[in-house]
């Protein structure tokens, strides 16, 4: 998009391109061989989600061969289509993905036809090396070798500390009838504070806006005027339309010549145009996609119309594709003895959906069985580390998995009363308020108050209050006790030692057990909301 009157259109009597500005649409009809038609099929946040089918509203949705089956009948309606996603494709997977190492996911999007692709801060989990693997092929001790993915990757913000440059190209162009169409990657800047420090060691996290910007330029120096952003940045949209969040923040800062910006991280349905930029994201787990048509003018090069939409993938009257339905059987027969033994039974639907809010059923339960495993005094737990419920009925390794997919350790520590007290308070120290899940003590929060000023009231079980200068032993994952969700207390407790997995203490707690239950009990109560 140029800002700039065209020569060209104003001798041709079209309506200069504007940023954002849609040439009108009796100059298009006016002119149709002119234009070029490409369709961009979108996915974001699937999490390795290859074999999990979820319920909307009692209908069956997701799984991905009948999202393949979605992509190829959306393909079949344009010949000139890219199939692209924005991050989080693996990590937090299920099983049948997670226990081989996250290959069936990356084989599935290869079988499916990805052109290009970007990092979400999932692919991090297990530290560059592995996520470079799962790209760019090697060999891992679990699974031998593995050639890769079959796309580029590209992210334009994140470089290695020591040489400065990029460890993915920041862009790749995409020609399309003789038409290049530029694709920059970036990643949330604030991945190292929500992954093991680990994950994310050896480099550095630069301004996504800036780097765009940088990409922007060196793609208009080689004639790209058509230009698609693949952010794993958060964007919201209320049920009026109005939109909010980090990527209306950055569409307002980037280059005009940017026409779309595909979202993602925080798993929303999003459709909007903001300074003239079309924002999409298509929820998560392989539930929806995004469908977005371009218009792009032949001579200038220029996208100058574009439209989105949003389609779930509902299973009913769908056939699924049957090679990669073949993938997900290979996979599930590999992990079946592991992830389908029966490990306990529960009367009620454990849920932690309102742990960012409060209590929650899943959460205590999750919480006790770190007290139990270690014999601390108390236990936390980040809300972010529950991924999923536990239905009533027979409970499977597999779904214990599902719910902790991330294999951190526990580790306890040994931390002041006035230590847990600013542990509290950090809950709302950054941008997304959250709640620790917790057992062995009980919190009141009075949110009127300042942050730092808002836990009013800490005792144990039998009320005892928790004094500032006493010290208490506590356990929490490796994940919160590397100081990540803003956590940094607990880098100052003493004694830190490393236990089991936190899925191996749950699926303890429900072994231990014959019927597994829990309710919303008063551990945490917050007042003047």
């Amino acid at each position: 998009m140029k800002k700039t009157l065209s020569a060209l259109a104003l001798a041709l009597g079209l309506t200069p391109i504007g940023a954002g500005v849609h040439a009108e649409e009796h100059d298009i009809q006016k002119h149709k061989g002119r234009y070029l038609d490409v369709q961009l099929l979108g996915v974001n946040d699937f999490h390795g989600q290859i074999d999990i089918t979820r319920n909307v509203a009692g209908e069956p949705v997701g799984r991905a061969d009948y999202l393949a089956s979605y992509l190829k009948m959306r393909e079949r309606e344009n010949p000139n289509t890219l199939l692209v996603h924005a991050g989080d494709m693996v990590g937090a997977s299920s099983p049948t993905s997670a226990l081989l190492q996250d290959e069936p996911t990356v084989e599935i999007m290869n079988k499916m036809g990805f052109d290009v692709g970007t990092l979400g801060n999932h692919e991090f989990d297990e530290g560059i090396d592995e996520m470079m693997r799962l790209i760019k092929g090697g060999t891992h001790e679990k699974t031998g070798y593995f050639k890769g993915a079959d796309f580029p990757y590209v992210v334009a913000n994140v470089i290695d500390k020591e040489t400065k440059k990029n460890i993915l190209p920041p862009y790749v162009i995409k020609k399309v009838k003789g038409v290049n169409i530029g694709f920059i990657g970036v990643v949330f800047s604030d991945t190292p504070d929500i992954v093991i420090p680990s994950g994310t060691a050896g480099v550095e996290f630069i301004d996504e806006a800036q780097a765009i910007n940088k990409a922007a330029k060196s793609l208009k120096k080689k004639g790209v005027k058509s230009i698609v952003v693949l952010a794993h940045n958060p964007v919201e949209q209320s049920a009026t339309g109005e939109v909010s969040g980090e990527l209306v923040d950055m569409a307002n800062k980037v280059d005009d010549e940017v026409d779309v910006m595909f979202g993602a991280h925080n798993h929303r349905n999003v459709n909007a145009v903001v300074d003239n930029k079309l924002l999409v994201q298509a929820f998560s787990y392989g539930t929806a996609f995004a469908d977005v048509d371009l218009k792009i003018d032949r001579r200038t090069k220029d996208i100058v119309k574009s439209k989105a939409e949003v389609v779930s993938v509902m299973q009913k009257g769908i056939t699924p594709d049957s090679r990669i339905t073949k993938i997900i059987k290979q996979a599930e027969d590999q992990v079946a003895p592991i992830i389908n033994e029966v490990v306990g039974n529960t009367n009620q639907l454990l849920s932690g959906t309102e742990a960012y809010n409060g209590e929650s059923e899943l959460g205590n339960v999750i919480a006790d069985s770190m007290t139990e495993e270690t014999g601390t005094d108390f236990a936390f737990m980040n809300p972010g580390g529950i991924r999923d419920v536990i239905n009533p009925g027979e409970v499977t390794w597999g779904e214990l998995f599902n719910v902790q997919p991330f294999g951190n350790d526990l580790v306890t520590m040994t931390l002041t009363g006035a230590q847990i007290k600013e542990l509290f308070e950090s809950q709302w120290a950054t941008d997304r308020e959250k709640m620790l899940q917790i057992s062995g003590l009980k919190a009141t929060f009075d949110l009127s108050k300042p942050v730092g000023d808002r836990t009013v009231s800490m005792v144990k079980k039998d009320g005892t209050p928790i004094e500032a200068e006493q010290e208490y032993t506590v356990t929490v994952n490796n994940f919160m006790a590397g100081g990540g969700d803003g956590y940094t207390v607990l880098l100052e407790g003493k004694n830190p030692t490393v236990s089991v997995t936190d899925l191996e203490a749950l699926v303890n707690y429900f072994k231990n057990r014959d019927t597994v239950s829990a309710q919303i009990e008063g551990r945490i109560t917050k007042i003047n909301q």
